[in-house]
């Protein structure tokens, strides 16, 4: 079993090619999008919803089969056509990061099960033991770590900018910041919602500006 080493990656403004036009390679293309990427889609017919992305110019559209000389200067690439054949030509022609829906042993990637909270991000990965299982465990995630959570880190992320002003002292701030991470604050998140942590989290800073 191949031993994937984890990574998030930045893909705002990379060249990514989608190769198929189908449901599976629709996903694929709206998460790349959600990443700023810019998309290419070499396929010979699109779903509603890759069309609707098309006409508002989100996607560029190679209206045909893959050839090979498509992917030169692409940063990510990914083979969802349904086809084994086409996909495996992709594969094996990208010079790039390849991802290969449901064939993960022709590719150099995969991507995990993902539970998605506002700036946190997840990944569950089997290595390709058991995709179900990862699923699975995706799900359970997103019962732990709900909504509130995403409500939560996006608020900590614009009081961090008010706090490096508001508390000069660094070893203060550093344990004041520590302190928003800690047990208390997710049980409260878990127990009474975003609401009650966010107003507990207001009345820690006035008494630490005090």
């Amino acid at each position: 079993m191949v031993n994937y080493y984890p990574a998030f990656i930045n893909l705002f403004g990379k060249r990514c090619v989608v190769v198929g036009g189908g449901k599976v390679a629709e996903r694929k293309v709206m998460s790349l999008l959600r990443c700023g990427a810019h998309v290419k889609i070499i396929s010979p017919a699109l779903t509603d919803a890759l069309e609707r992305q098309k006409e508002r110019g989100k996607v560029v559209h190679i209206k045909r089969t893959y050839r090979t000389g498509d992917l030169g200067g692409v940063f990510l690439v990914i083979a969802a056509t349904g086809n084994e054949r086409v996909n495996t030509k992709v594969s094996n022609d990208a010079p790039c990061l390849v991802n290969v829906v449901d064939v993960p042993e022709t590719a150099n990637f995969i991507v995990p099960s993902v539970v998605k909270r506002g700036p946190m991000t997840i990944a569950v990965s089997t290595s390709g033991a058991s995709p179900a299982m990862a699923k699975r465990i995706r799900k359970e995630l997103e019962l732990i770590y709900n909504k509130d959570f995403g409500r939560y880190l996006n608020f900590l992320k614009q009081l961090r900018k008010m706090i490096m002003k508001e508390i000069n002292d660094k070893k203060a701030r550093e344990r004041f910041l520590k302190e928003l991470a800690s047990q208390e604050f997710l049980n409260i998140l878990r127990g009474k919602g975003f609401q009650k942590a966010k107003d507990k989290v207001l009345n820690r800073l006035k008494a630490e500006k005090i």
